[in-house]
């Protein structure tokens, strides 16, 4: 059996492989990296789109403060993160931890919680079709 991709998703998944990466912030590789890994338009909710990526921080590496304007589901793959959402407290997830972020709720602090070991996260995003995975906040 052959799996067909239309010919529009394959366009959007190229250009998503080429616009995600520009989402690690700068190039010094102070912030994390942010690897796309599927976008799909959700049939079954039209106007939305699920999006996967991988997010890689260095020792010590930090995100700048954002938000997401969907809903976010975060995954623990490897070591450890610090993560503080607007009038919360910061938790620190290890490997196999997971939490959600309601849409539009500012993510203060995400960071690796090491400085000497690596840390990643597969993320899942629930967005608009044209809503960047990311809106960097005002410092």
């Amino acid at each position: 059996m052959s799996i067909r991709t239309p010919r529009h998703l394959l366009f959007a998944g190229l250009a998503l492989a080429f616009s995600l990466p520009a989402l690690a912030h700068d190039e010094s590789g102070e912030h994390e990296k942010i690897t796309p890994l599927q976008e799909h338009a959700l049939a079954d909710v039209p106007g939305k789109k699920g999006l996967m990526v991988e997010v890689s921080y260095k020792p010590g590496q930090v995100s700048i403060p954002h938000l997401h304007q969907g809903a976010v589901f975060a995954y623990v793959l490897e070591g450890a993160v610090v993560s503080q959402l607007q009038g919360q407290q910061p938790v620190t997830y290890k490997a196999g931890d997971s939490w959600y972020e309601p849409a539009n709720t500012p993510h203060l602090v995400s960071r690796n919680a090491s400085e000497s070991k690596p840390a990643k996260l597969l993320v899942w995003l629930l967005l608009d079709e044209k809503a960047p995975p990311l809106v960097p906040l005002k410092q």
